[in-house]
């Protein structure tokens, strides 16, 4: 397991994980729908997250959300590398009703995003291009290549969702425990 506080000017972070976990999500970020999204990436990914942030909200939700991003973006840097007897790669399709998002994703320790669900507007109160931002963040500070694409869908909160879902179970999938691979890269190291 590991833990971190996070303090800024915007936010206030306290955030600890378990790769090894069940899944539990404790999450209080201020922000409903970004708590059940968070819940629903620690259910399916199998990790556990206990996470609470108290962001300048009176601002928008911005700081909250990717701050939240580059916490976990670390935490789980430090729990997945160095990198040995994983699968390393991960990918899943997740359907919520009409909407189909796919994710693949690299434990590659070089950070990518390619983020494709065009959608506006809001879910509740939540900006839906914060999805994007929040992913971004946690990619970026943990060295994951991540493809997060939109195949349909119209109901923003079943794109979120799913986006979210897929994301979890592309990175259990890629946590799975393989020791033939040893290190799984033809480099020697990740």
């Amino acid at each position: 397991m590991k833990e971190t506080q996070r303090v800024t000017k915007e936010t206030n972070i306290r955030c600890s994980i378990d790769k090894d976990g069940t899944g539990q999500g404790i999450i209080n970020t201020g922000i409903g729908f970004f708590d059940h999204m968070l819940e629903a990436l620690s259910k399916h990914s199998g990790i556990d997250i206990d996470l609470i942030c108290e962001g300048d909200l009176h601002v928008d939700q911005h700081h909250t959300v990717e701050d939240c991003g580059i916490v976990l973006g670390q935490l789980l840097k430090q729990e997945i590398f160095p990198i040995e007897n994983v699968e390393r790669y991960g990918n899943a399709i997740v359907v919520m009703d009409e909407a189909s998002v796919e994710c693949a994703l690299d434990l590659s320790n070089r950070p990518y995003l390619v983020y494709e669900c065009d959608i506006f507007g809001k879910v509740g109160e939540f900006d839906v291009e914060l999805a994007e931002e929040f992913f971004h963040a946690l990619v970026s500070n943990c060295g994951i290549t991540c493809h997060i694409i939109k195949q349909r869908g119209r109901n923003k909160h079943h794109i979120l969702e799913a986006s979210f879902k897929a994301f979890a179970v592309a990175l259990r999938r890629a946590l799975a425990e393989n020791t033939k691979l040893g290190i799984p890269s033809t480099k020697g190291i990740l």
